[in-house]
């Protein structure tokens, strides 16, 4: 996508909320958070979990499956999930940490447009 495409209306969304919206056969995440508004994939990385359903703490969205956490500004990967020790080897091996797709956004006459994907960002995880 290289041009801005309307996806929703503003009206409704507080600040610190998200939803899901579907476009086109694509599932977006629209977050507003202090004001601005954040778009990005709607799955999680990991195992595909709906974040709209997760848990929204600043510009980190927590998936509501295995808790991997991403930033909304950029995709980036934060957290691949709770778990540790063997558990997170295997869950690394098994599915190597990625981030999710985060796109330019902006708010003309009441609505979110979403534009290009942003570049993602390097992986680099603790643990």
């Amino acid at each position: 996508m290289d041009e801005f495409i309307e996806l929703t209306s503003i009206e409704g969304f507080e600040n610190d909320t998200m939803r899901q919206v579907d476009l086109e056969g694509h599932e977006f995440l629209v977050a507003r958070v202090d004001g601005e508004f954040y778009v990005t994939d709607a799955r999680c990385a990991h195992l595909g979990g709906h974040l709209a359903r997760g848990v929204l703490e600043g510009t980190v969205v927590t998936c509501p499956l295995h808790h991997s956490q991403y930033d909304l500004r950029d995709g980036s990967v934060l957290r691949w999930t709770d778990w540790e020790g063997l558990a997170l080897s295997a869950a690394k091996l098994a599915r190597h940490p990625r981030p999710i797709r985060a796109y330019a956004s902006k708010v003309e006459d009441g609505k979110v447009w979403v534009g290009p994907q942003k570049a993602c960002p390097p992986v680099e995880i603790a643990g």
